[in-house]
């Protein structure tokens, strides 16, 4: 008896360890890169000069950001912030995002070590908090966007995956900014990526001295765009909120006027980069947000004064139920022809860009 029970209480104890059942795992679907086990480890470095080019220009935006953020809690009194809204903690929140930015600044200097960029000095184009505000939301949008718009195009696809990493937070500083100025959070379905030299283009003006060890830059920058009736977010009423009704402050056919620099400009850090662009005489505005890229004409052309104007396209992201293309912080350039591209080939306009982008502040 007492055999039969110790034999019992053995045969549970073999049960109770067993593994449950399962059925076999279905097959892996076929294709996918660097998907099985067979594949080789991921090094997670650059494999080109577009590589490498792509994640120095990263890594200038991702310490603007961390010097911007810090620049401006050092800029304002506590006073200031409360006037627009903002306590002790919507501070703090800012300076997290500074330090969301060191580690940004480290991950990529570790793929380009040891030929990563050093911080620069850097000048901003505002003096109050409810513009420092507007110049982040603004700054933030080219930061996330230029990404976006090289990433499916690197050669290290490992890479790639940790400025997925980053860059996803990012996305949330950007929502968190319009937030913070009194902007509708997010007033778009997608986000549209822009090419390596559009995001340069944005950048270049705000870094004023380098390090002499820093890698060129060898993105073209275009001349510079300016839309001299650009819709304003700053209110000096508005208060940071989670989520408002100003989720637009423009409207399709608003008339929309443009001056531009000629190229040959010298620019941007120690006076290092010219602006160039074959392309003339420009003929059209392309307005780029969300999927979408779209032409204008212009008007009243004059190219003594370099100016123009054109009027704010219309249309909606799929059928005329969906949302407005053309809203939130968006991009527009001036082109010499209208070059069919889509969201994968934007770059590919490029050589028919005379100048810009420029940020349009639509919603």
């Amino acid at each position: 008896m007492l055999g039969t029970l110790i034999t019992g209480v053995l045969a549970l104890c073999r049960f109770g360890n067993s593994p449950p059942y399962s059925p076999p795992p279905p097959p892996l679907p076929s294709g996918g890169q660097d998907v099985t086990p067979d594949s080789p480890p991921p090094v997670y470095r650059y494999n080109s000069d577009f590589d490498f080019q792509s994640l120095n220009l990263a890594l200038n935006q991702e310490y603007i950001e961390l010097d911007l953020f810090r620049y401006g809690l050092a800029r304002f009194s506590p006073e200031e912030f409360l006037d627009a809204g903002l306590s002790s903690e919507y501070q703090y929140l800012i300076e997290y995002m500074a330090e969301q930015e060191i580690g940004h600044a480290e991950m990529i200097s570790n793929i380009l070590y040891p030929y990563g960029a050093k911080p620069c000095v850097y000048q901003y184009p505002f003096d109050t908090v409810r513009g420092f505000f507007d110049f982040c939301q603004k700054l933030t949008r080219w930061g996330e966007s230029g990404v976006y718009g090289f990433l499916p195009h690197l050669d290290n696809r490992a890479s790639a995956e940790l400025l997925i990493n980053s860059i996803t937070t990012e996305a949330r500083q950007q929502m968190a900014f319009r937030q913070l100025e009194g902007l509708f959070p997010m007033a778009v379905w997608f986000i549209a990526g822009i090419p390596q030299a559009w995001a340069w283009t944005l950048l270049s003006p705000y870094l004023i001295h380098c390090p002499p060890g820093n890698p060129y830059i060898q993105w073209q920058i275009f001349p510079y765009l300016n839309v001299t009736n650009n819709p304003t977010a700053i209110r000096n009423d508005s208060k940071a909120a989670v989520s408002t009704n100003v989720s637009a402050i423009s409207y399709p056919g608003r008339e929309v006027f443009f001056q531009w620099d000629n190229p040959g400009k010298n620019v941007s850090y120690d006076l290092k980069y010219q602006t160039s662009s074959l392309a003339w005489p420009p003929k059209y505005a392309l307005w780029v947000s969300q999927l979408n890229s779209t032409y204008t004409p212009l008007y009243d052309v004059n190219t003594d004064s370099n100016t123009a104007r054109t009027y704010q396209p219309g249309g909606r992201v799929f059928d005329d139920d969906t949302a407005p293309i053309f809203n939130d912080t968006m991009f527009v350039a001036l082109t010499n022809e209208t070059v069919p591209v889509s969201p994968y080939n934007l770059s590919l306009v490029n050589p028919y860009i005379v100048a810009g982008p420029a940020i349009y502040q639509a919603g």
